[in-house]
């Protein structure tokens, strides 16, 4: 007897249970999300400042022009160092550079003998505008190179400007093609002294290695 009524409790139980349970709302459904919108990271904007150190390759061609002498002219080829630093304020560019190129710049002077220089060095105040990675710049400044025919050198003293190029191909690496024109317009060779004047149109191609600061 005990438990049948144990067991109509029970049946008694589940049959109120389900009709409480049919008697209340349905549950809310949760909100929507919204979709994971994607943010691409922004590159880093390069920064032209900082010291570098770099090597360059190139040709020079150009003209010597003896007082009441015909001119000549005399060419090769010409590879050195370079060193400098550069300063960006947004977009312009400020810099000072110098470089010393060791050349095959000789030629046989009308009549016989050589005309000689060695050497070429340039120190040079560098302006430019850069987008990015891509700068262009002027330059222009002094100009130092020895001279010697048989018998006698000098050391000529000069200017020199131009224009170039230069890509940021890493962080710390850059490449540069440039155009140099070079005037020593006064200097004098032999016994009797004989003045003359030499020019050289350098065309360069070059690498640089930057440090940051």
């Amino acid at each position: 007897m005990k438990r049948m009524l144990i067991a109509a409790a029970a049946l008694t139980l589940a049959v109120g249970g389900e009709a409480f349970a049919a008697d209340l709302p349905p549950p809310v459904a949760p909100p929507p999300q919204a979709p994971a919108t994607y943010v691409p990271m922004a590159a880093p904007v390069f920064s032209w400042s900082g010291f570098y150190l770099g090597v360059n390759l190139g040709y020079g061609f150009g003209t010597v022009s003896p007082t009441g002498a015909a001119s000549f002219s005399t060419n090769g080829f010409l590879a050195g160092g370079t060193v400098g630093a550069n300063y960006q304020m947004g977009g312009f560019v400020l810099g000072i550079e110098g470089d010393v190129d060791y050349d095959s710049l000789n030629t046989t002077m009308p009549g016989g003998g050589s005309f000689k220089s060695s050497w070429l060095s340039t120190v040079r105040g560098r302006a430019g505008w850069a987008w990015d990675r891509i700068l262009f710049y002027g330059t222009g400044g002094g100009a130092f190179a020895p001279a010697a025919v048989p018998g006698a050198s000098t050391n000529m003293f000069g200017w020199t400007a131009g224009a170039g190029i230069e890509a940021a191909v890493t962080p710390n690496w850059t490449a540069r093609i440039e155009y140099l024109y070079v005037d020593f317009p006064s200097p004098s060779l032999g016994t009797p002294a004989v003045s003359f004047s030499y020019t050289s149109n350098l065309v360069r191609a070059g690498v640089d290695y930057k440090f940051s600061w």
